[in-house]
């Protein structure tokens, strides 16, 4: 796999690398993501789950199952958020990258806002990117 995109967790226990550009950006507002990054909304990259690779630390990723059909996985020493997947439905190939963690600068125009008709009351969507509720 050659690497377009690297990535990595606040410590640096777990390294991954990515051979595909995400095919969208989402900024999520639902309530699980922003619980799960501690800010207004989330935003992820998807690609196909064979495009990611982890590099390092694939002992230090823990899981969380944070509904019946998402999975969640973070570094269990650091606690970043990394990606979330399901392992049900159409997109049961894919897997999302929390952007926050690439290590390679990534520029998108294809963006939106997700579930916003969850998002937090203190925080206001003032971008032109499409809003999906």
């Amino acid at each position: 796999m050659t690497p377009l995109f690297l990535g990595s967790c606040l410590c640096g226990a777990v390294k991954y690398q990515i051979s595909s550009r995400p095919e969208v950006i989402s900024h999520c507002h639902c309530g699980q993501c922003r619980k799960s990054h501690g800010a207004a909304f989330a935003s992820y990259g998807n690609v196909l789950r064979k495009a990611l690779e982890l590099t390092h630390g694939a002992d230090s990723l823990k899981s969380f199952s944070s509904s019946e059909s998402v999975l969640r996985q973070f570094c269990g020493e650091c606690g970043s958020s990394l990606f979330w997947s399901s392992a049900q439905g159409k997109y049961a190939d894919w897997i999302s990258i929390a952007l926050g963690t690439l290590d390679t600068p990534l520029a998108c125009d294809k963006q939106k806002h997700i579930y916003v008709s969850s998002k937090a009351v203190w925080h206001e969507v003032t971008d032109a990117w499409p809003q999906h509720l």
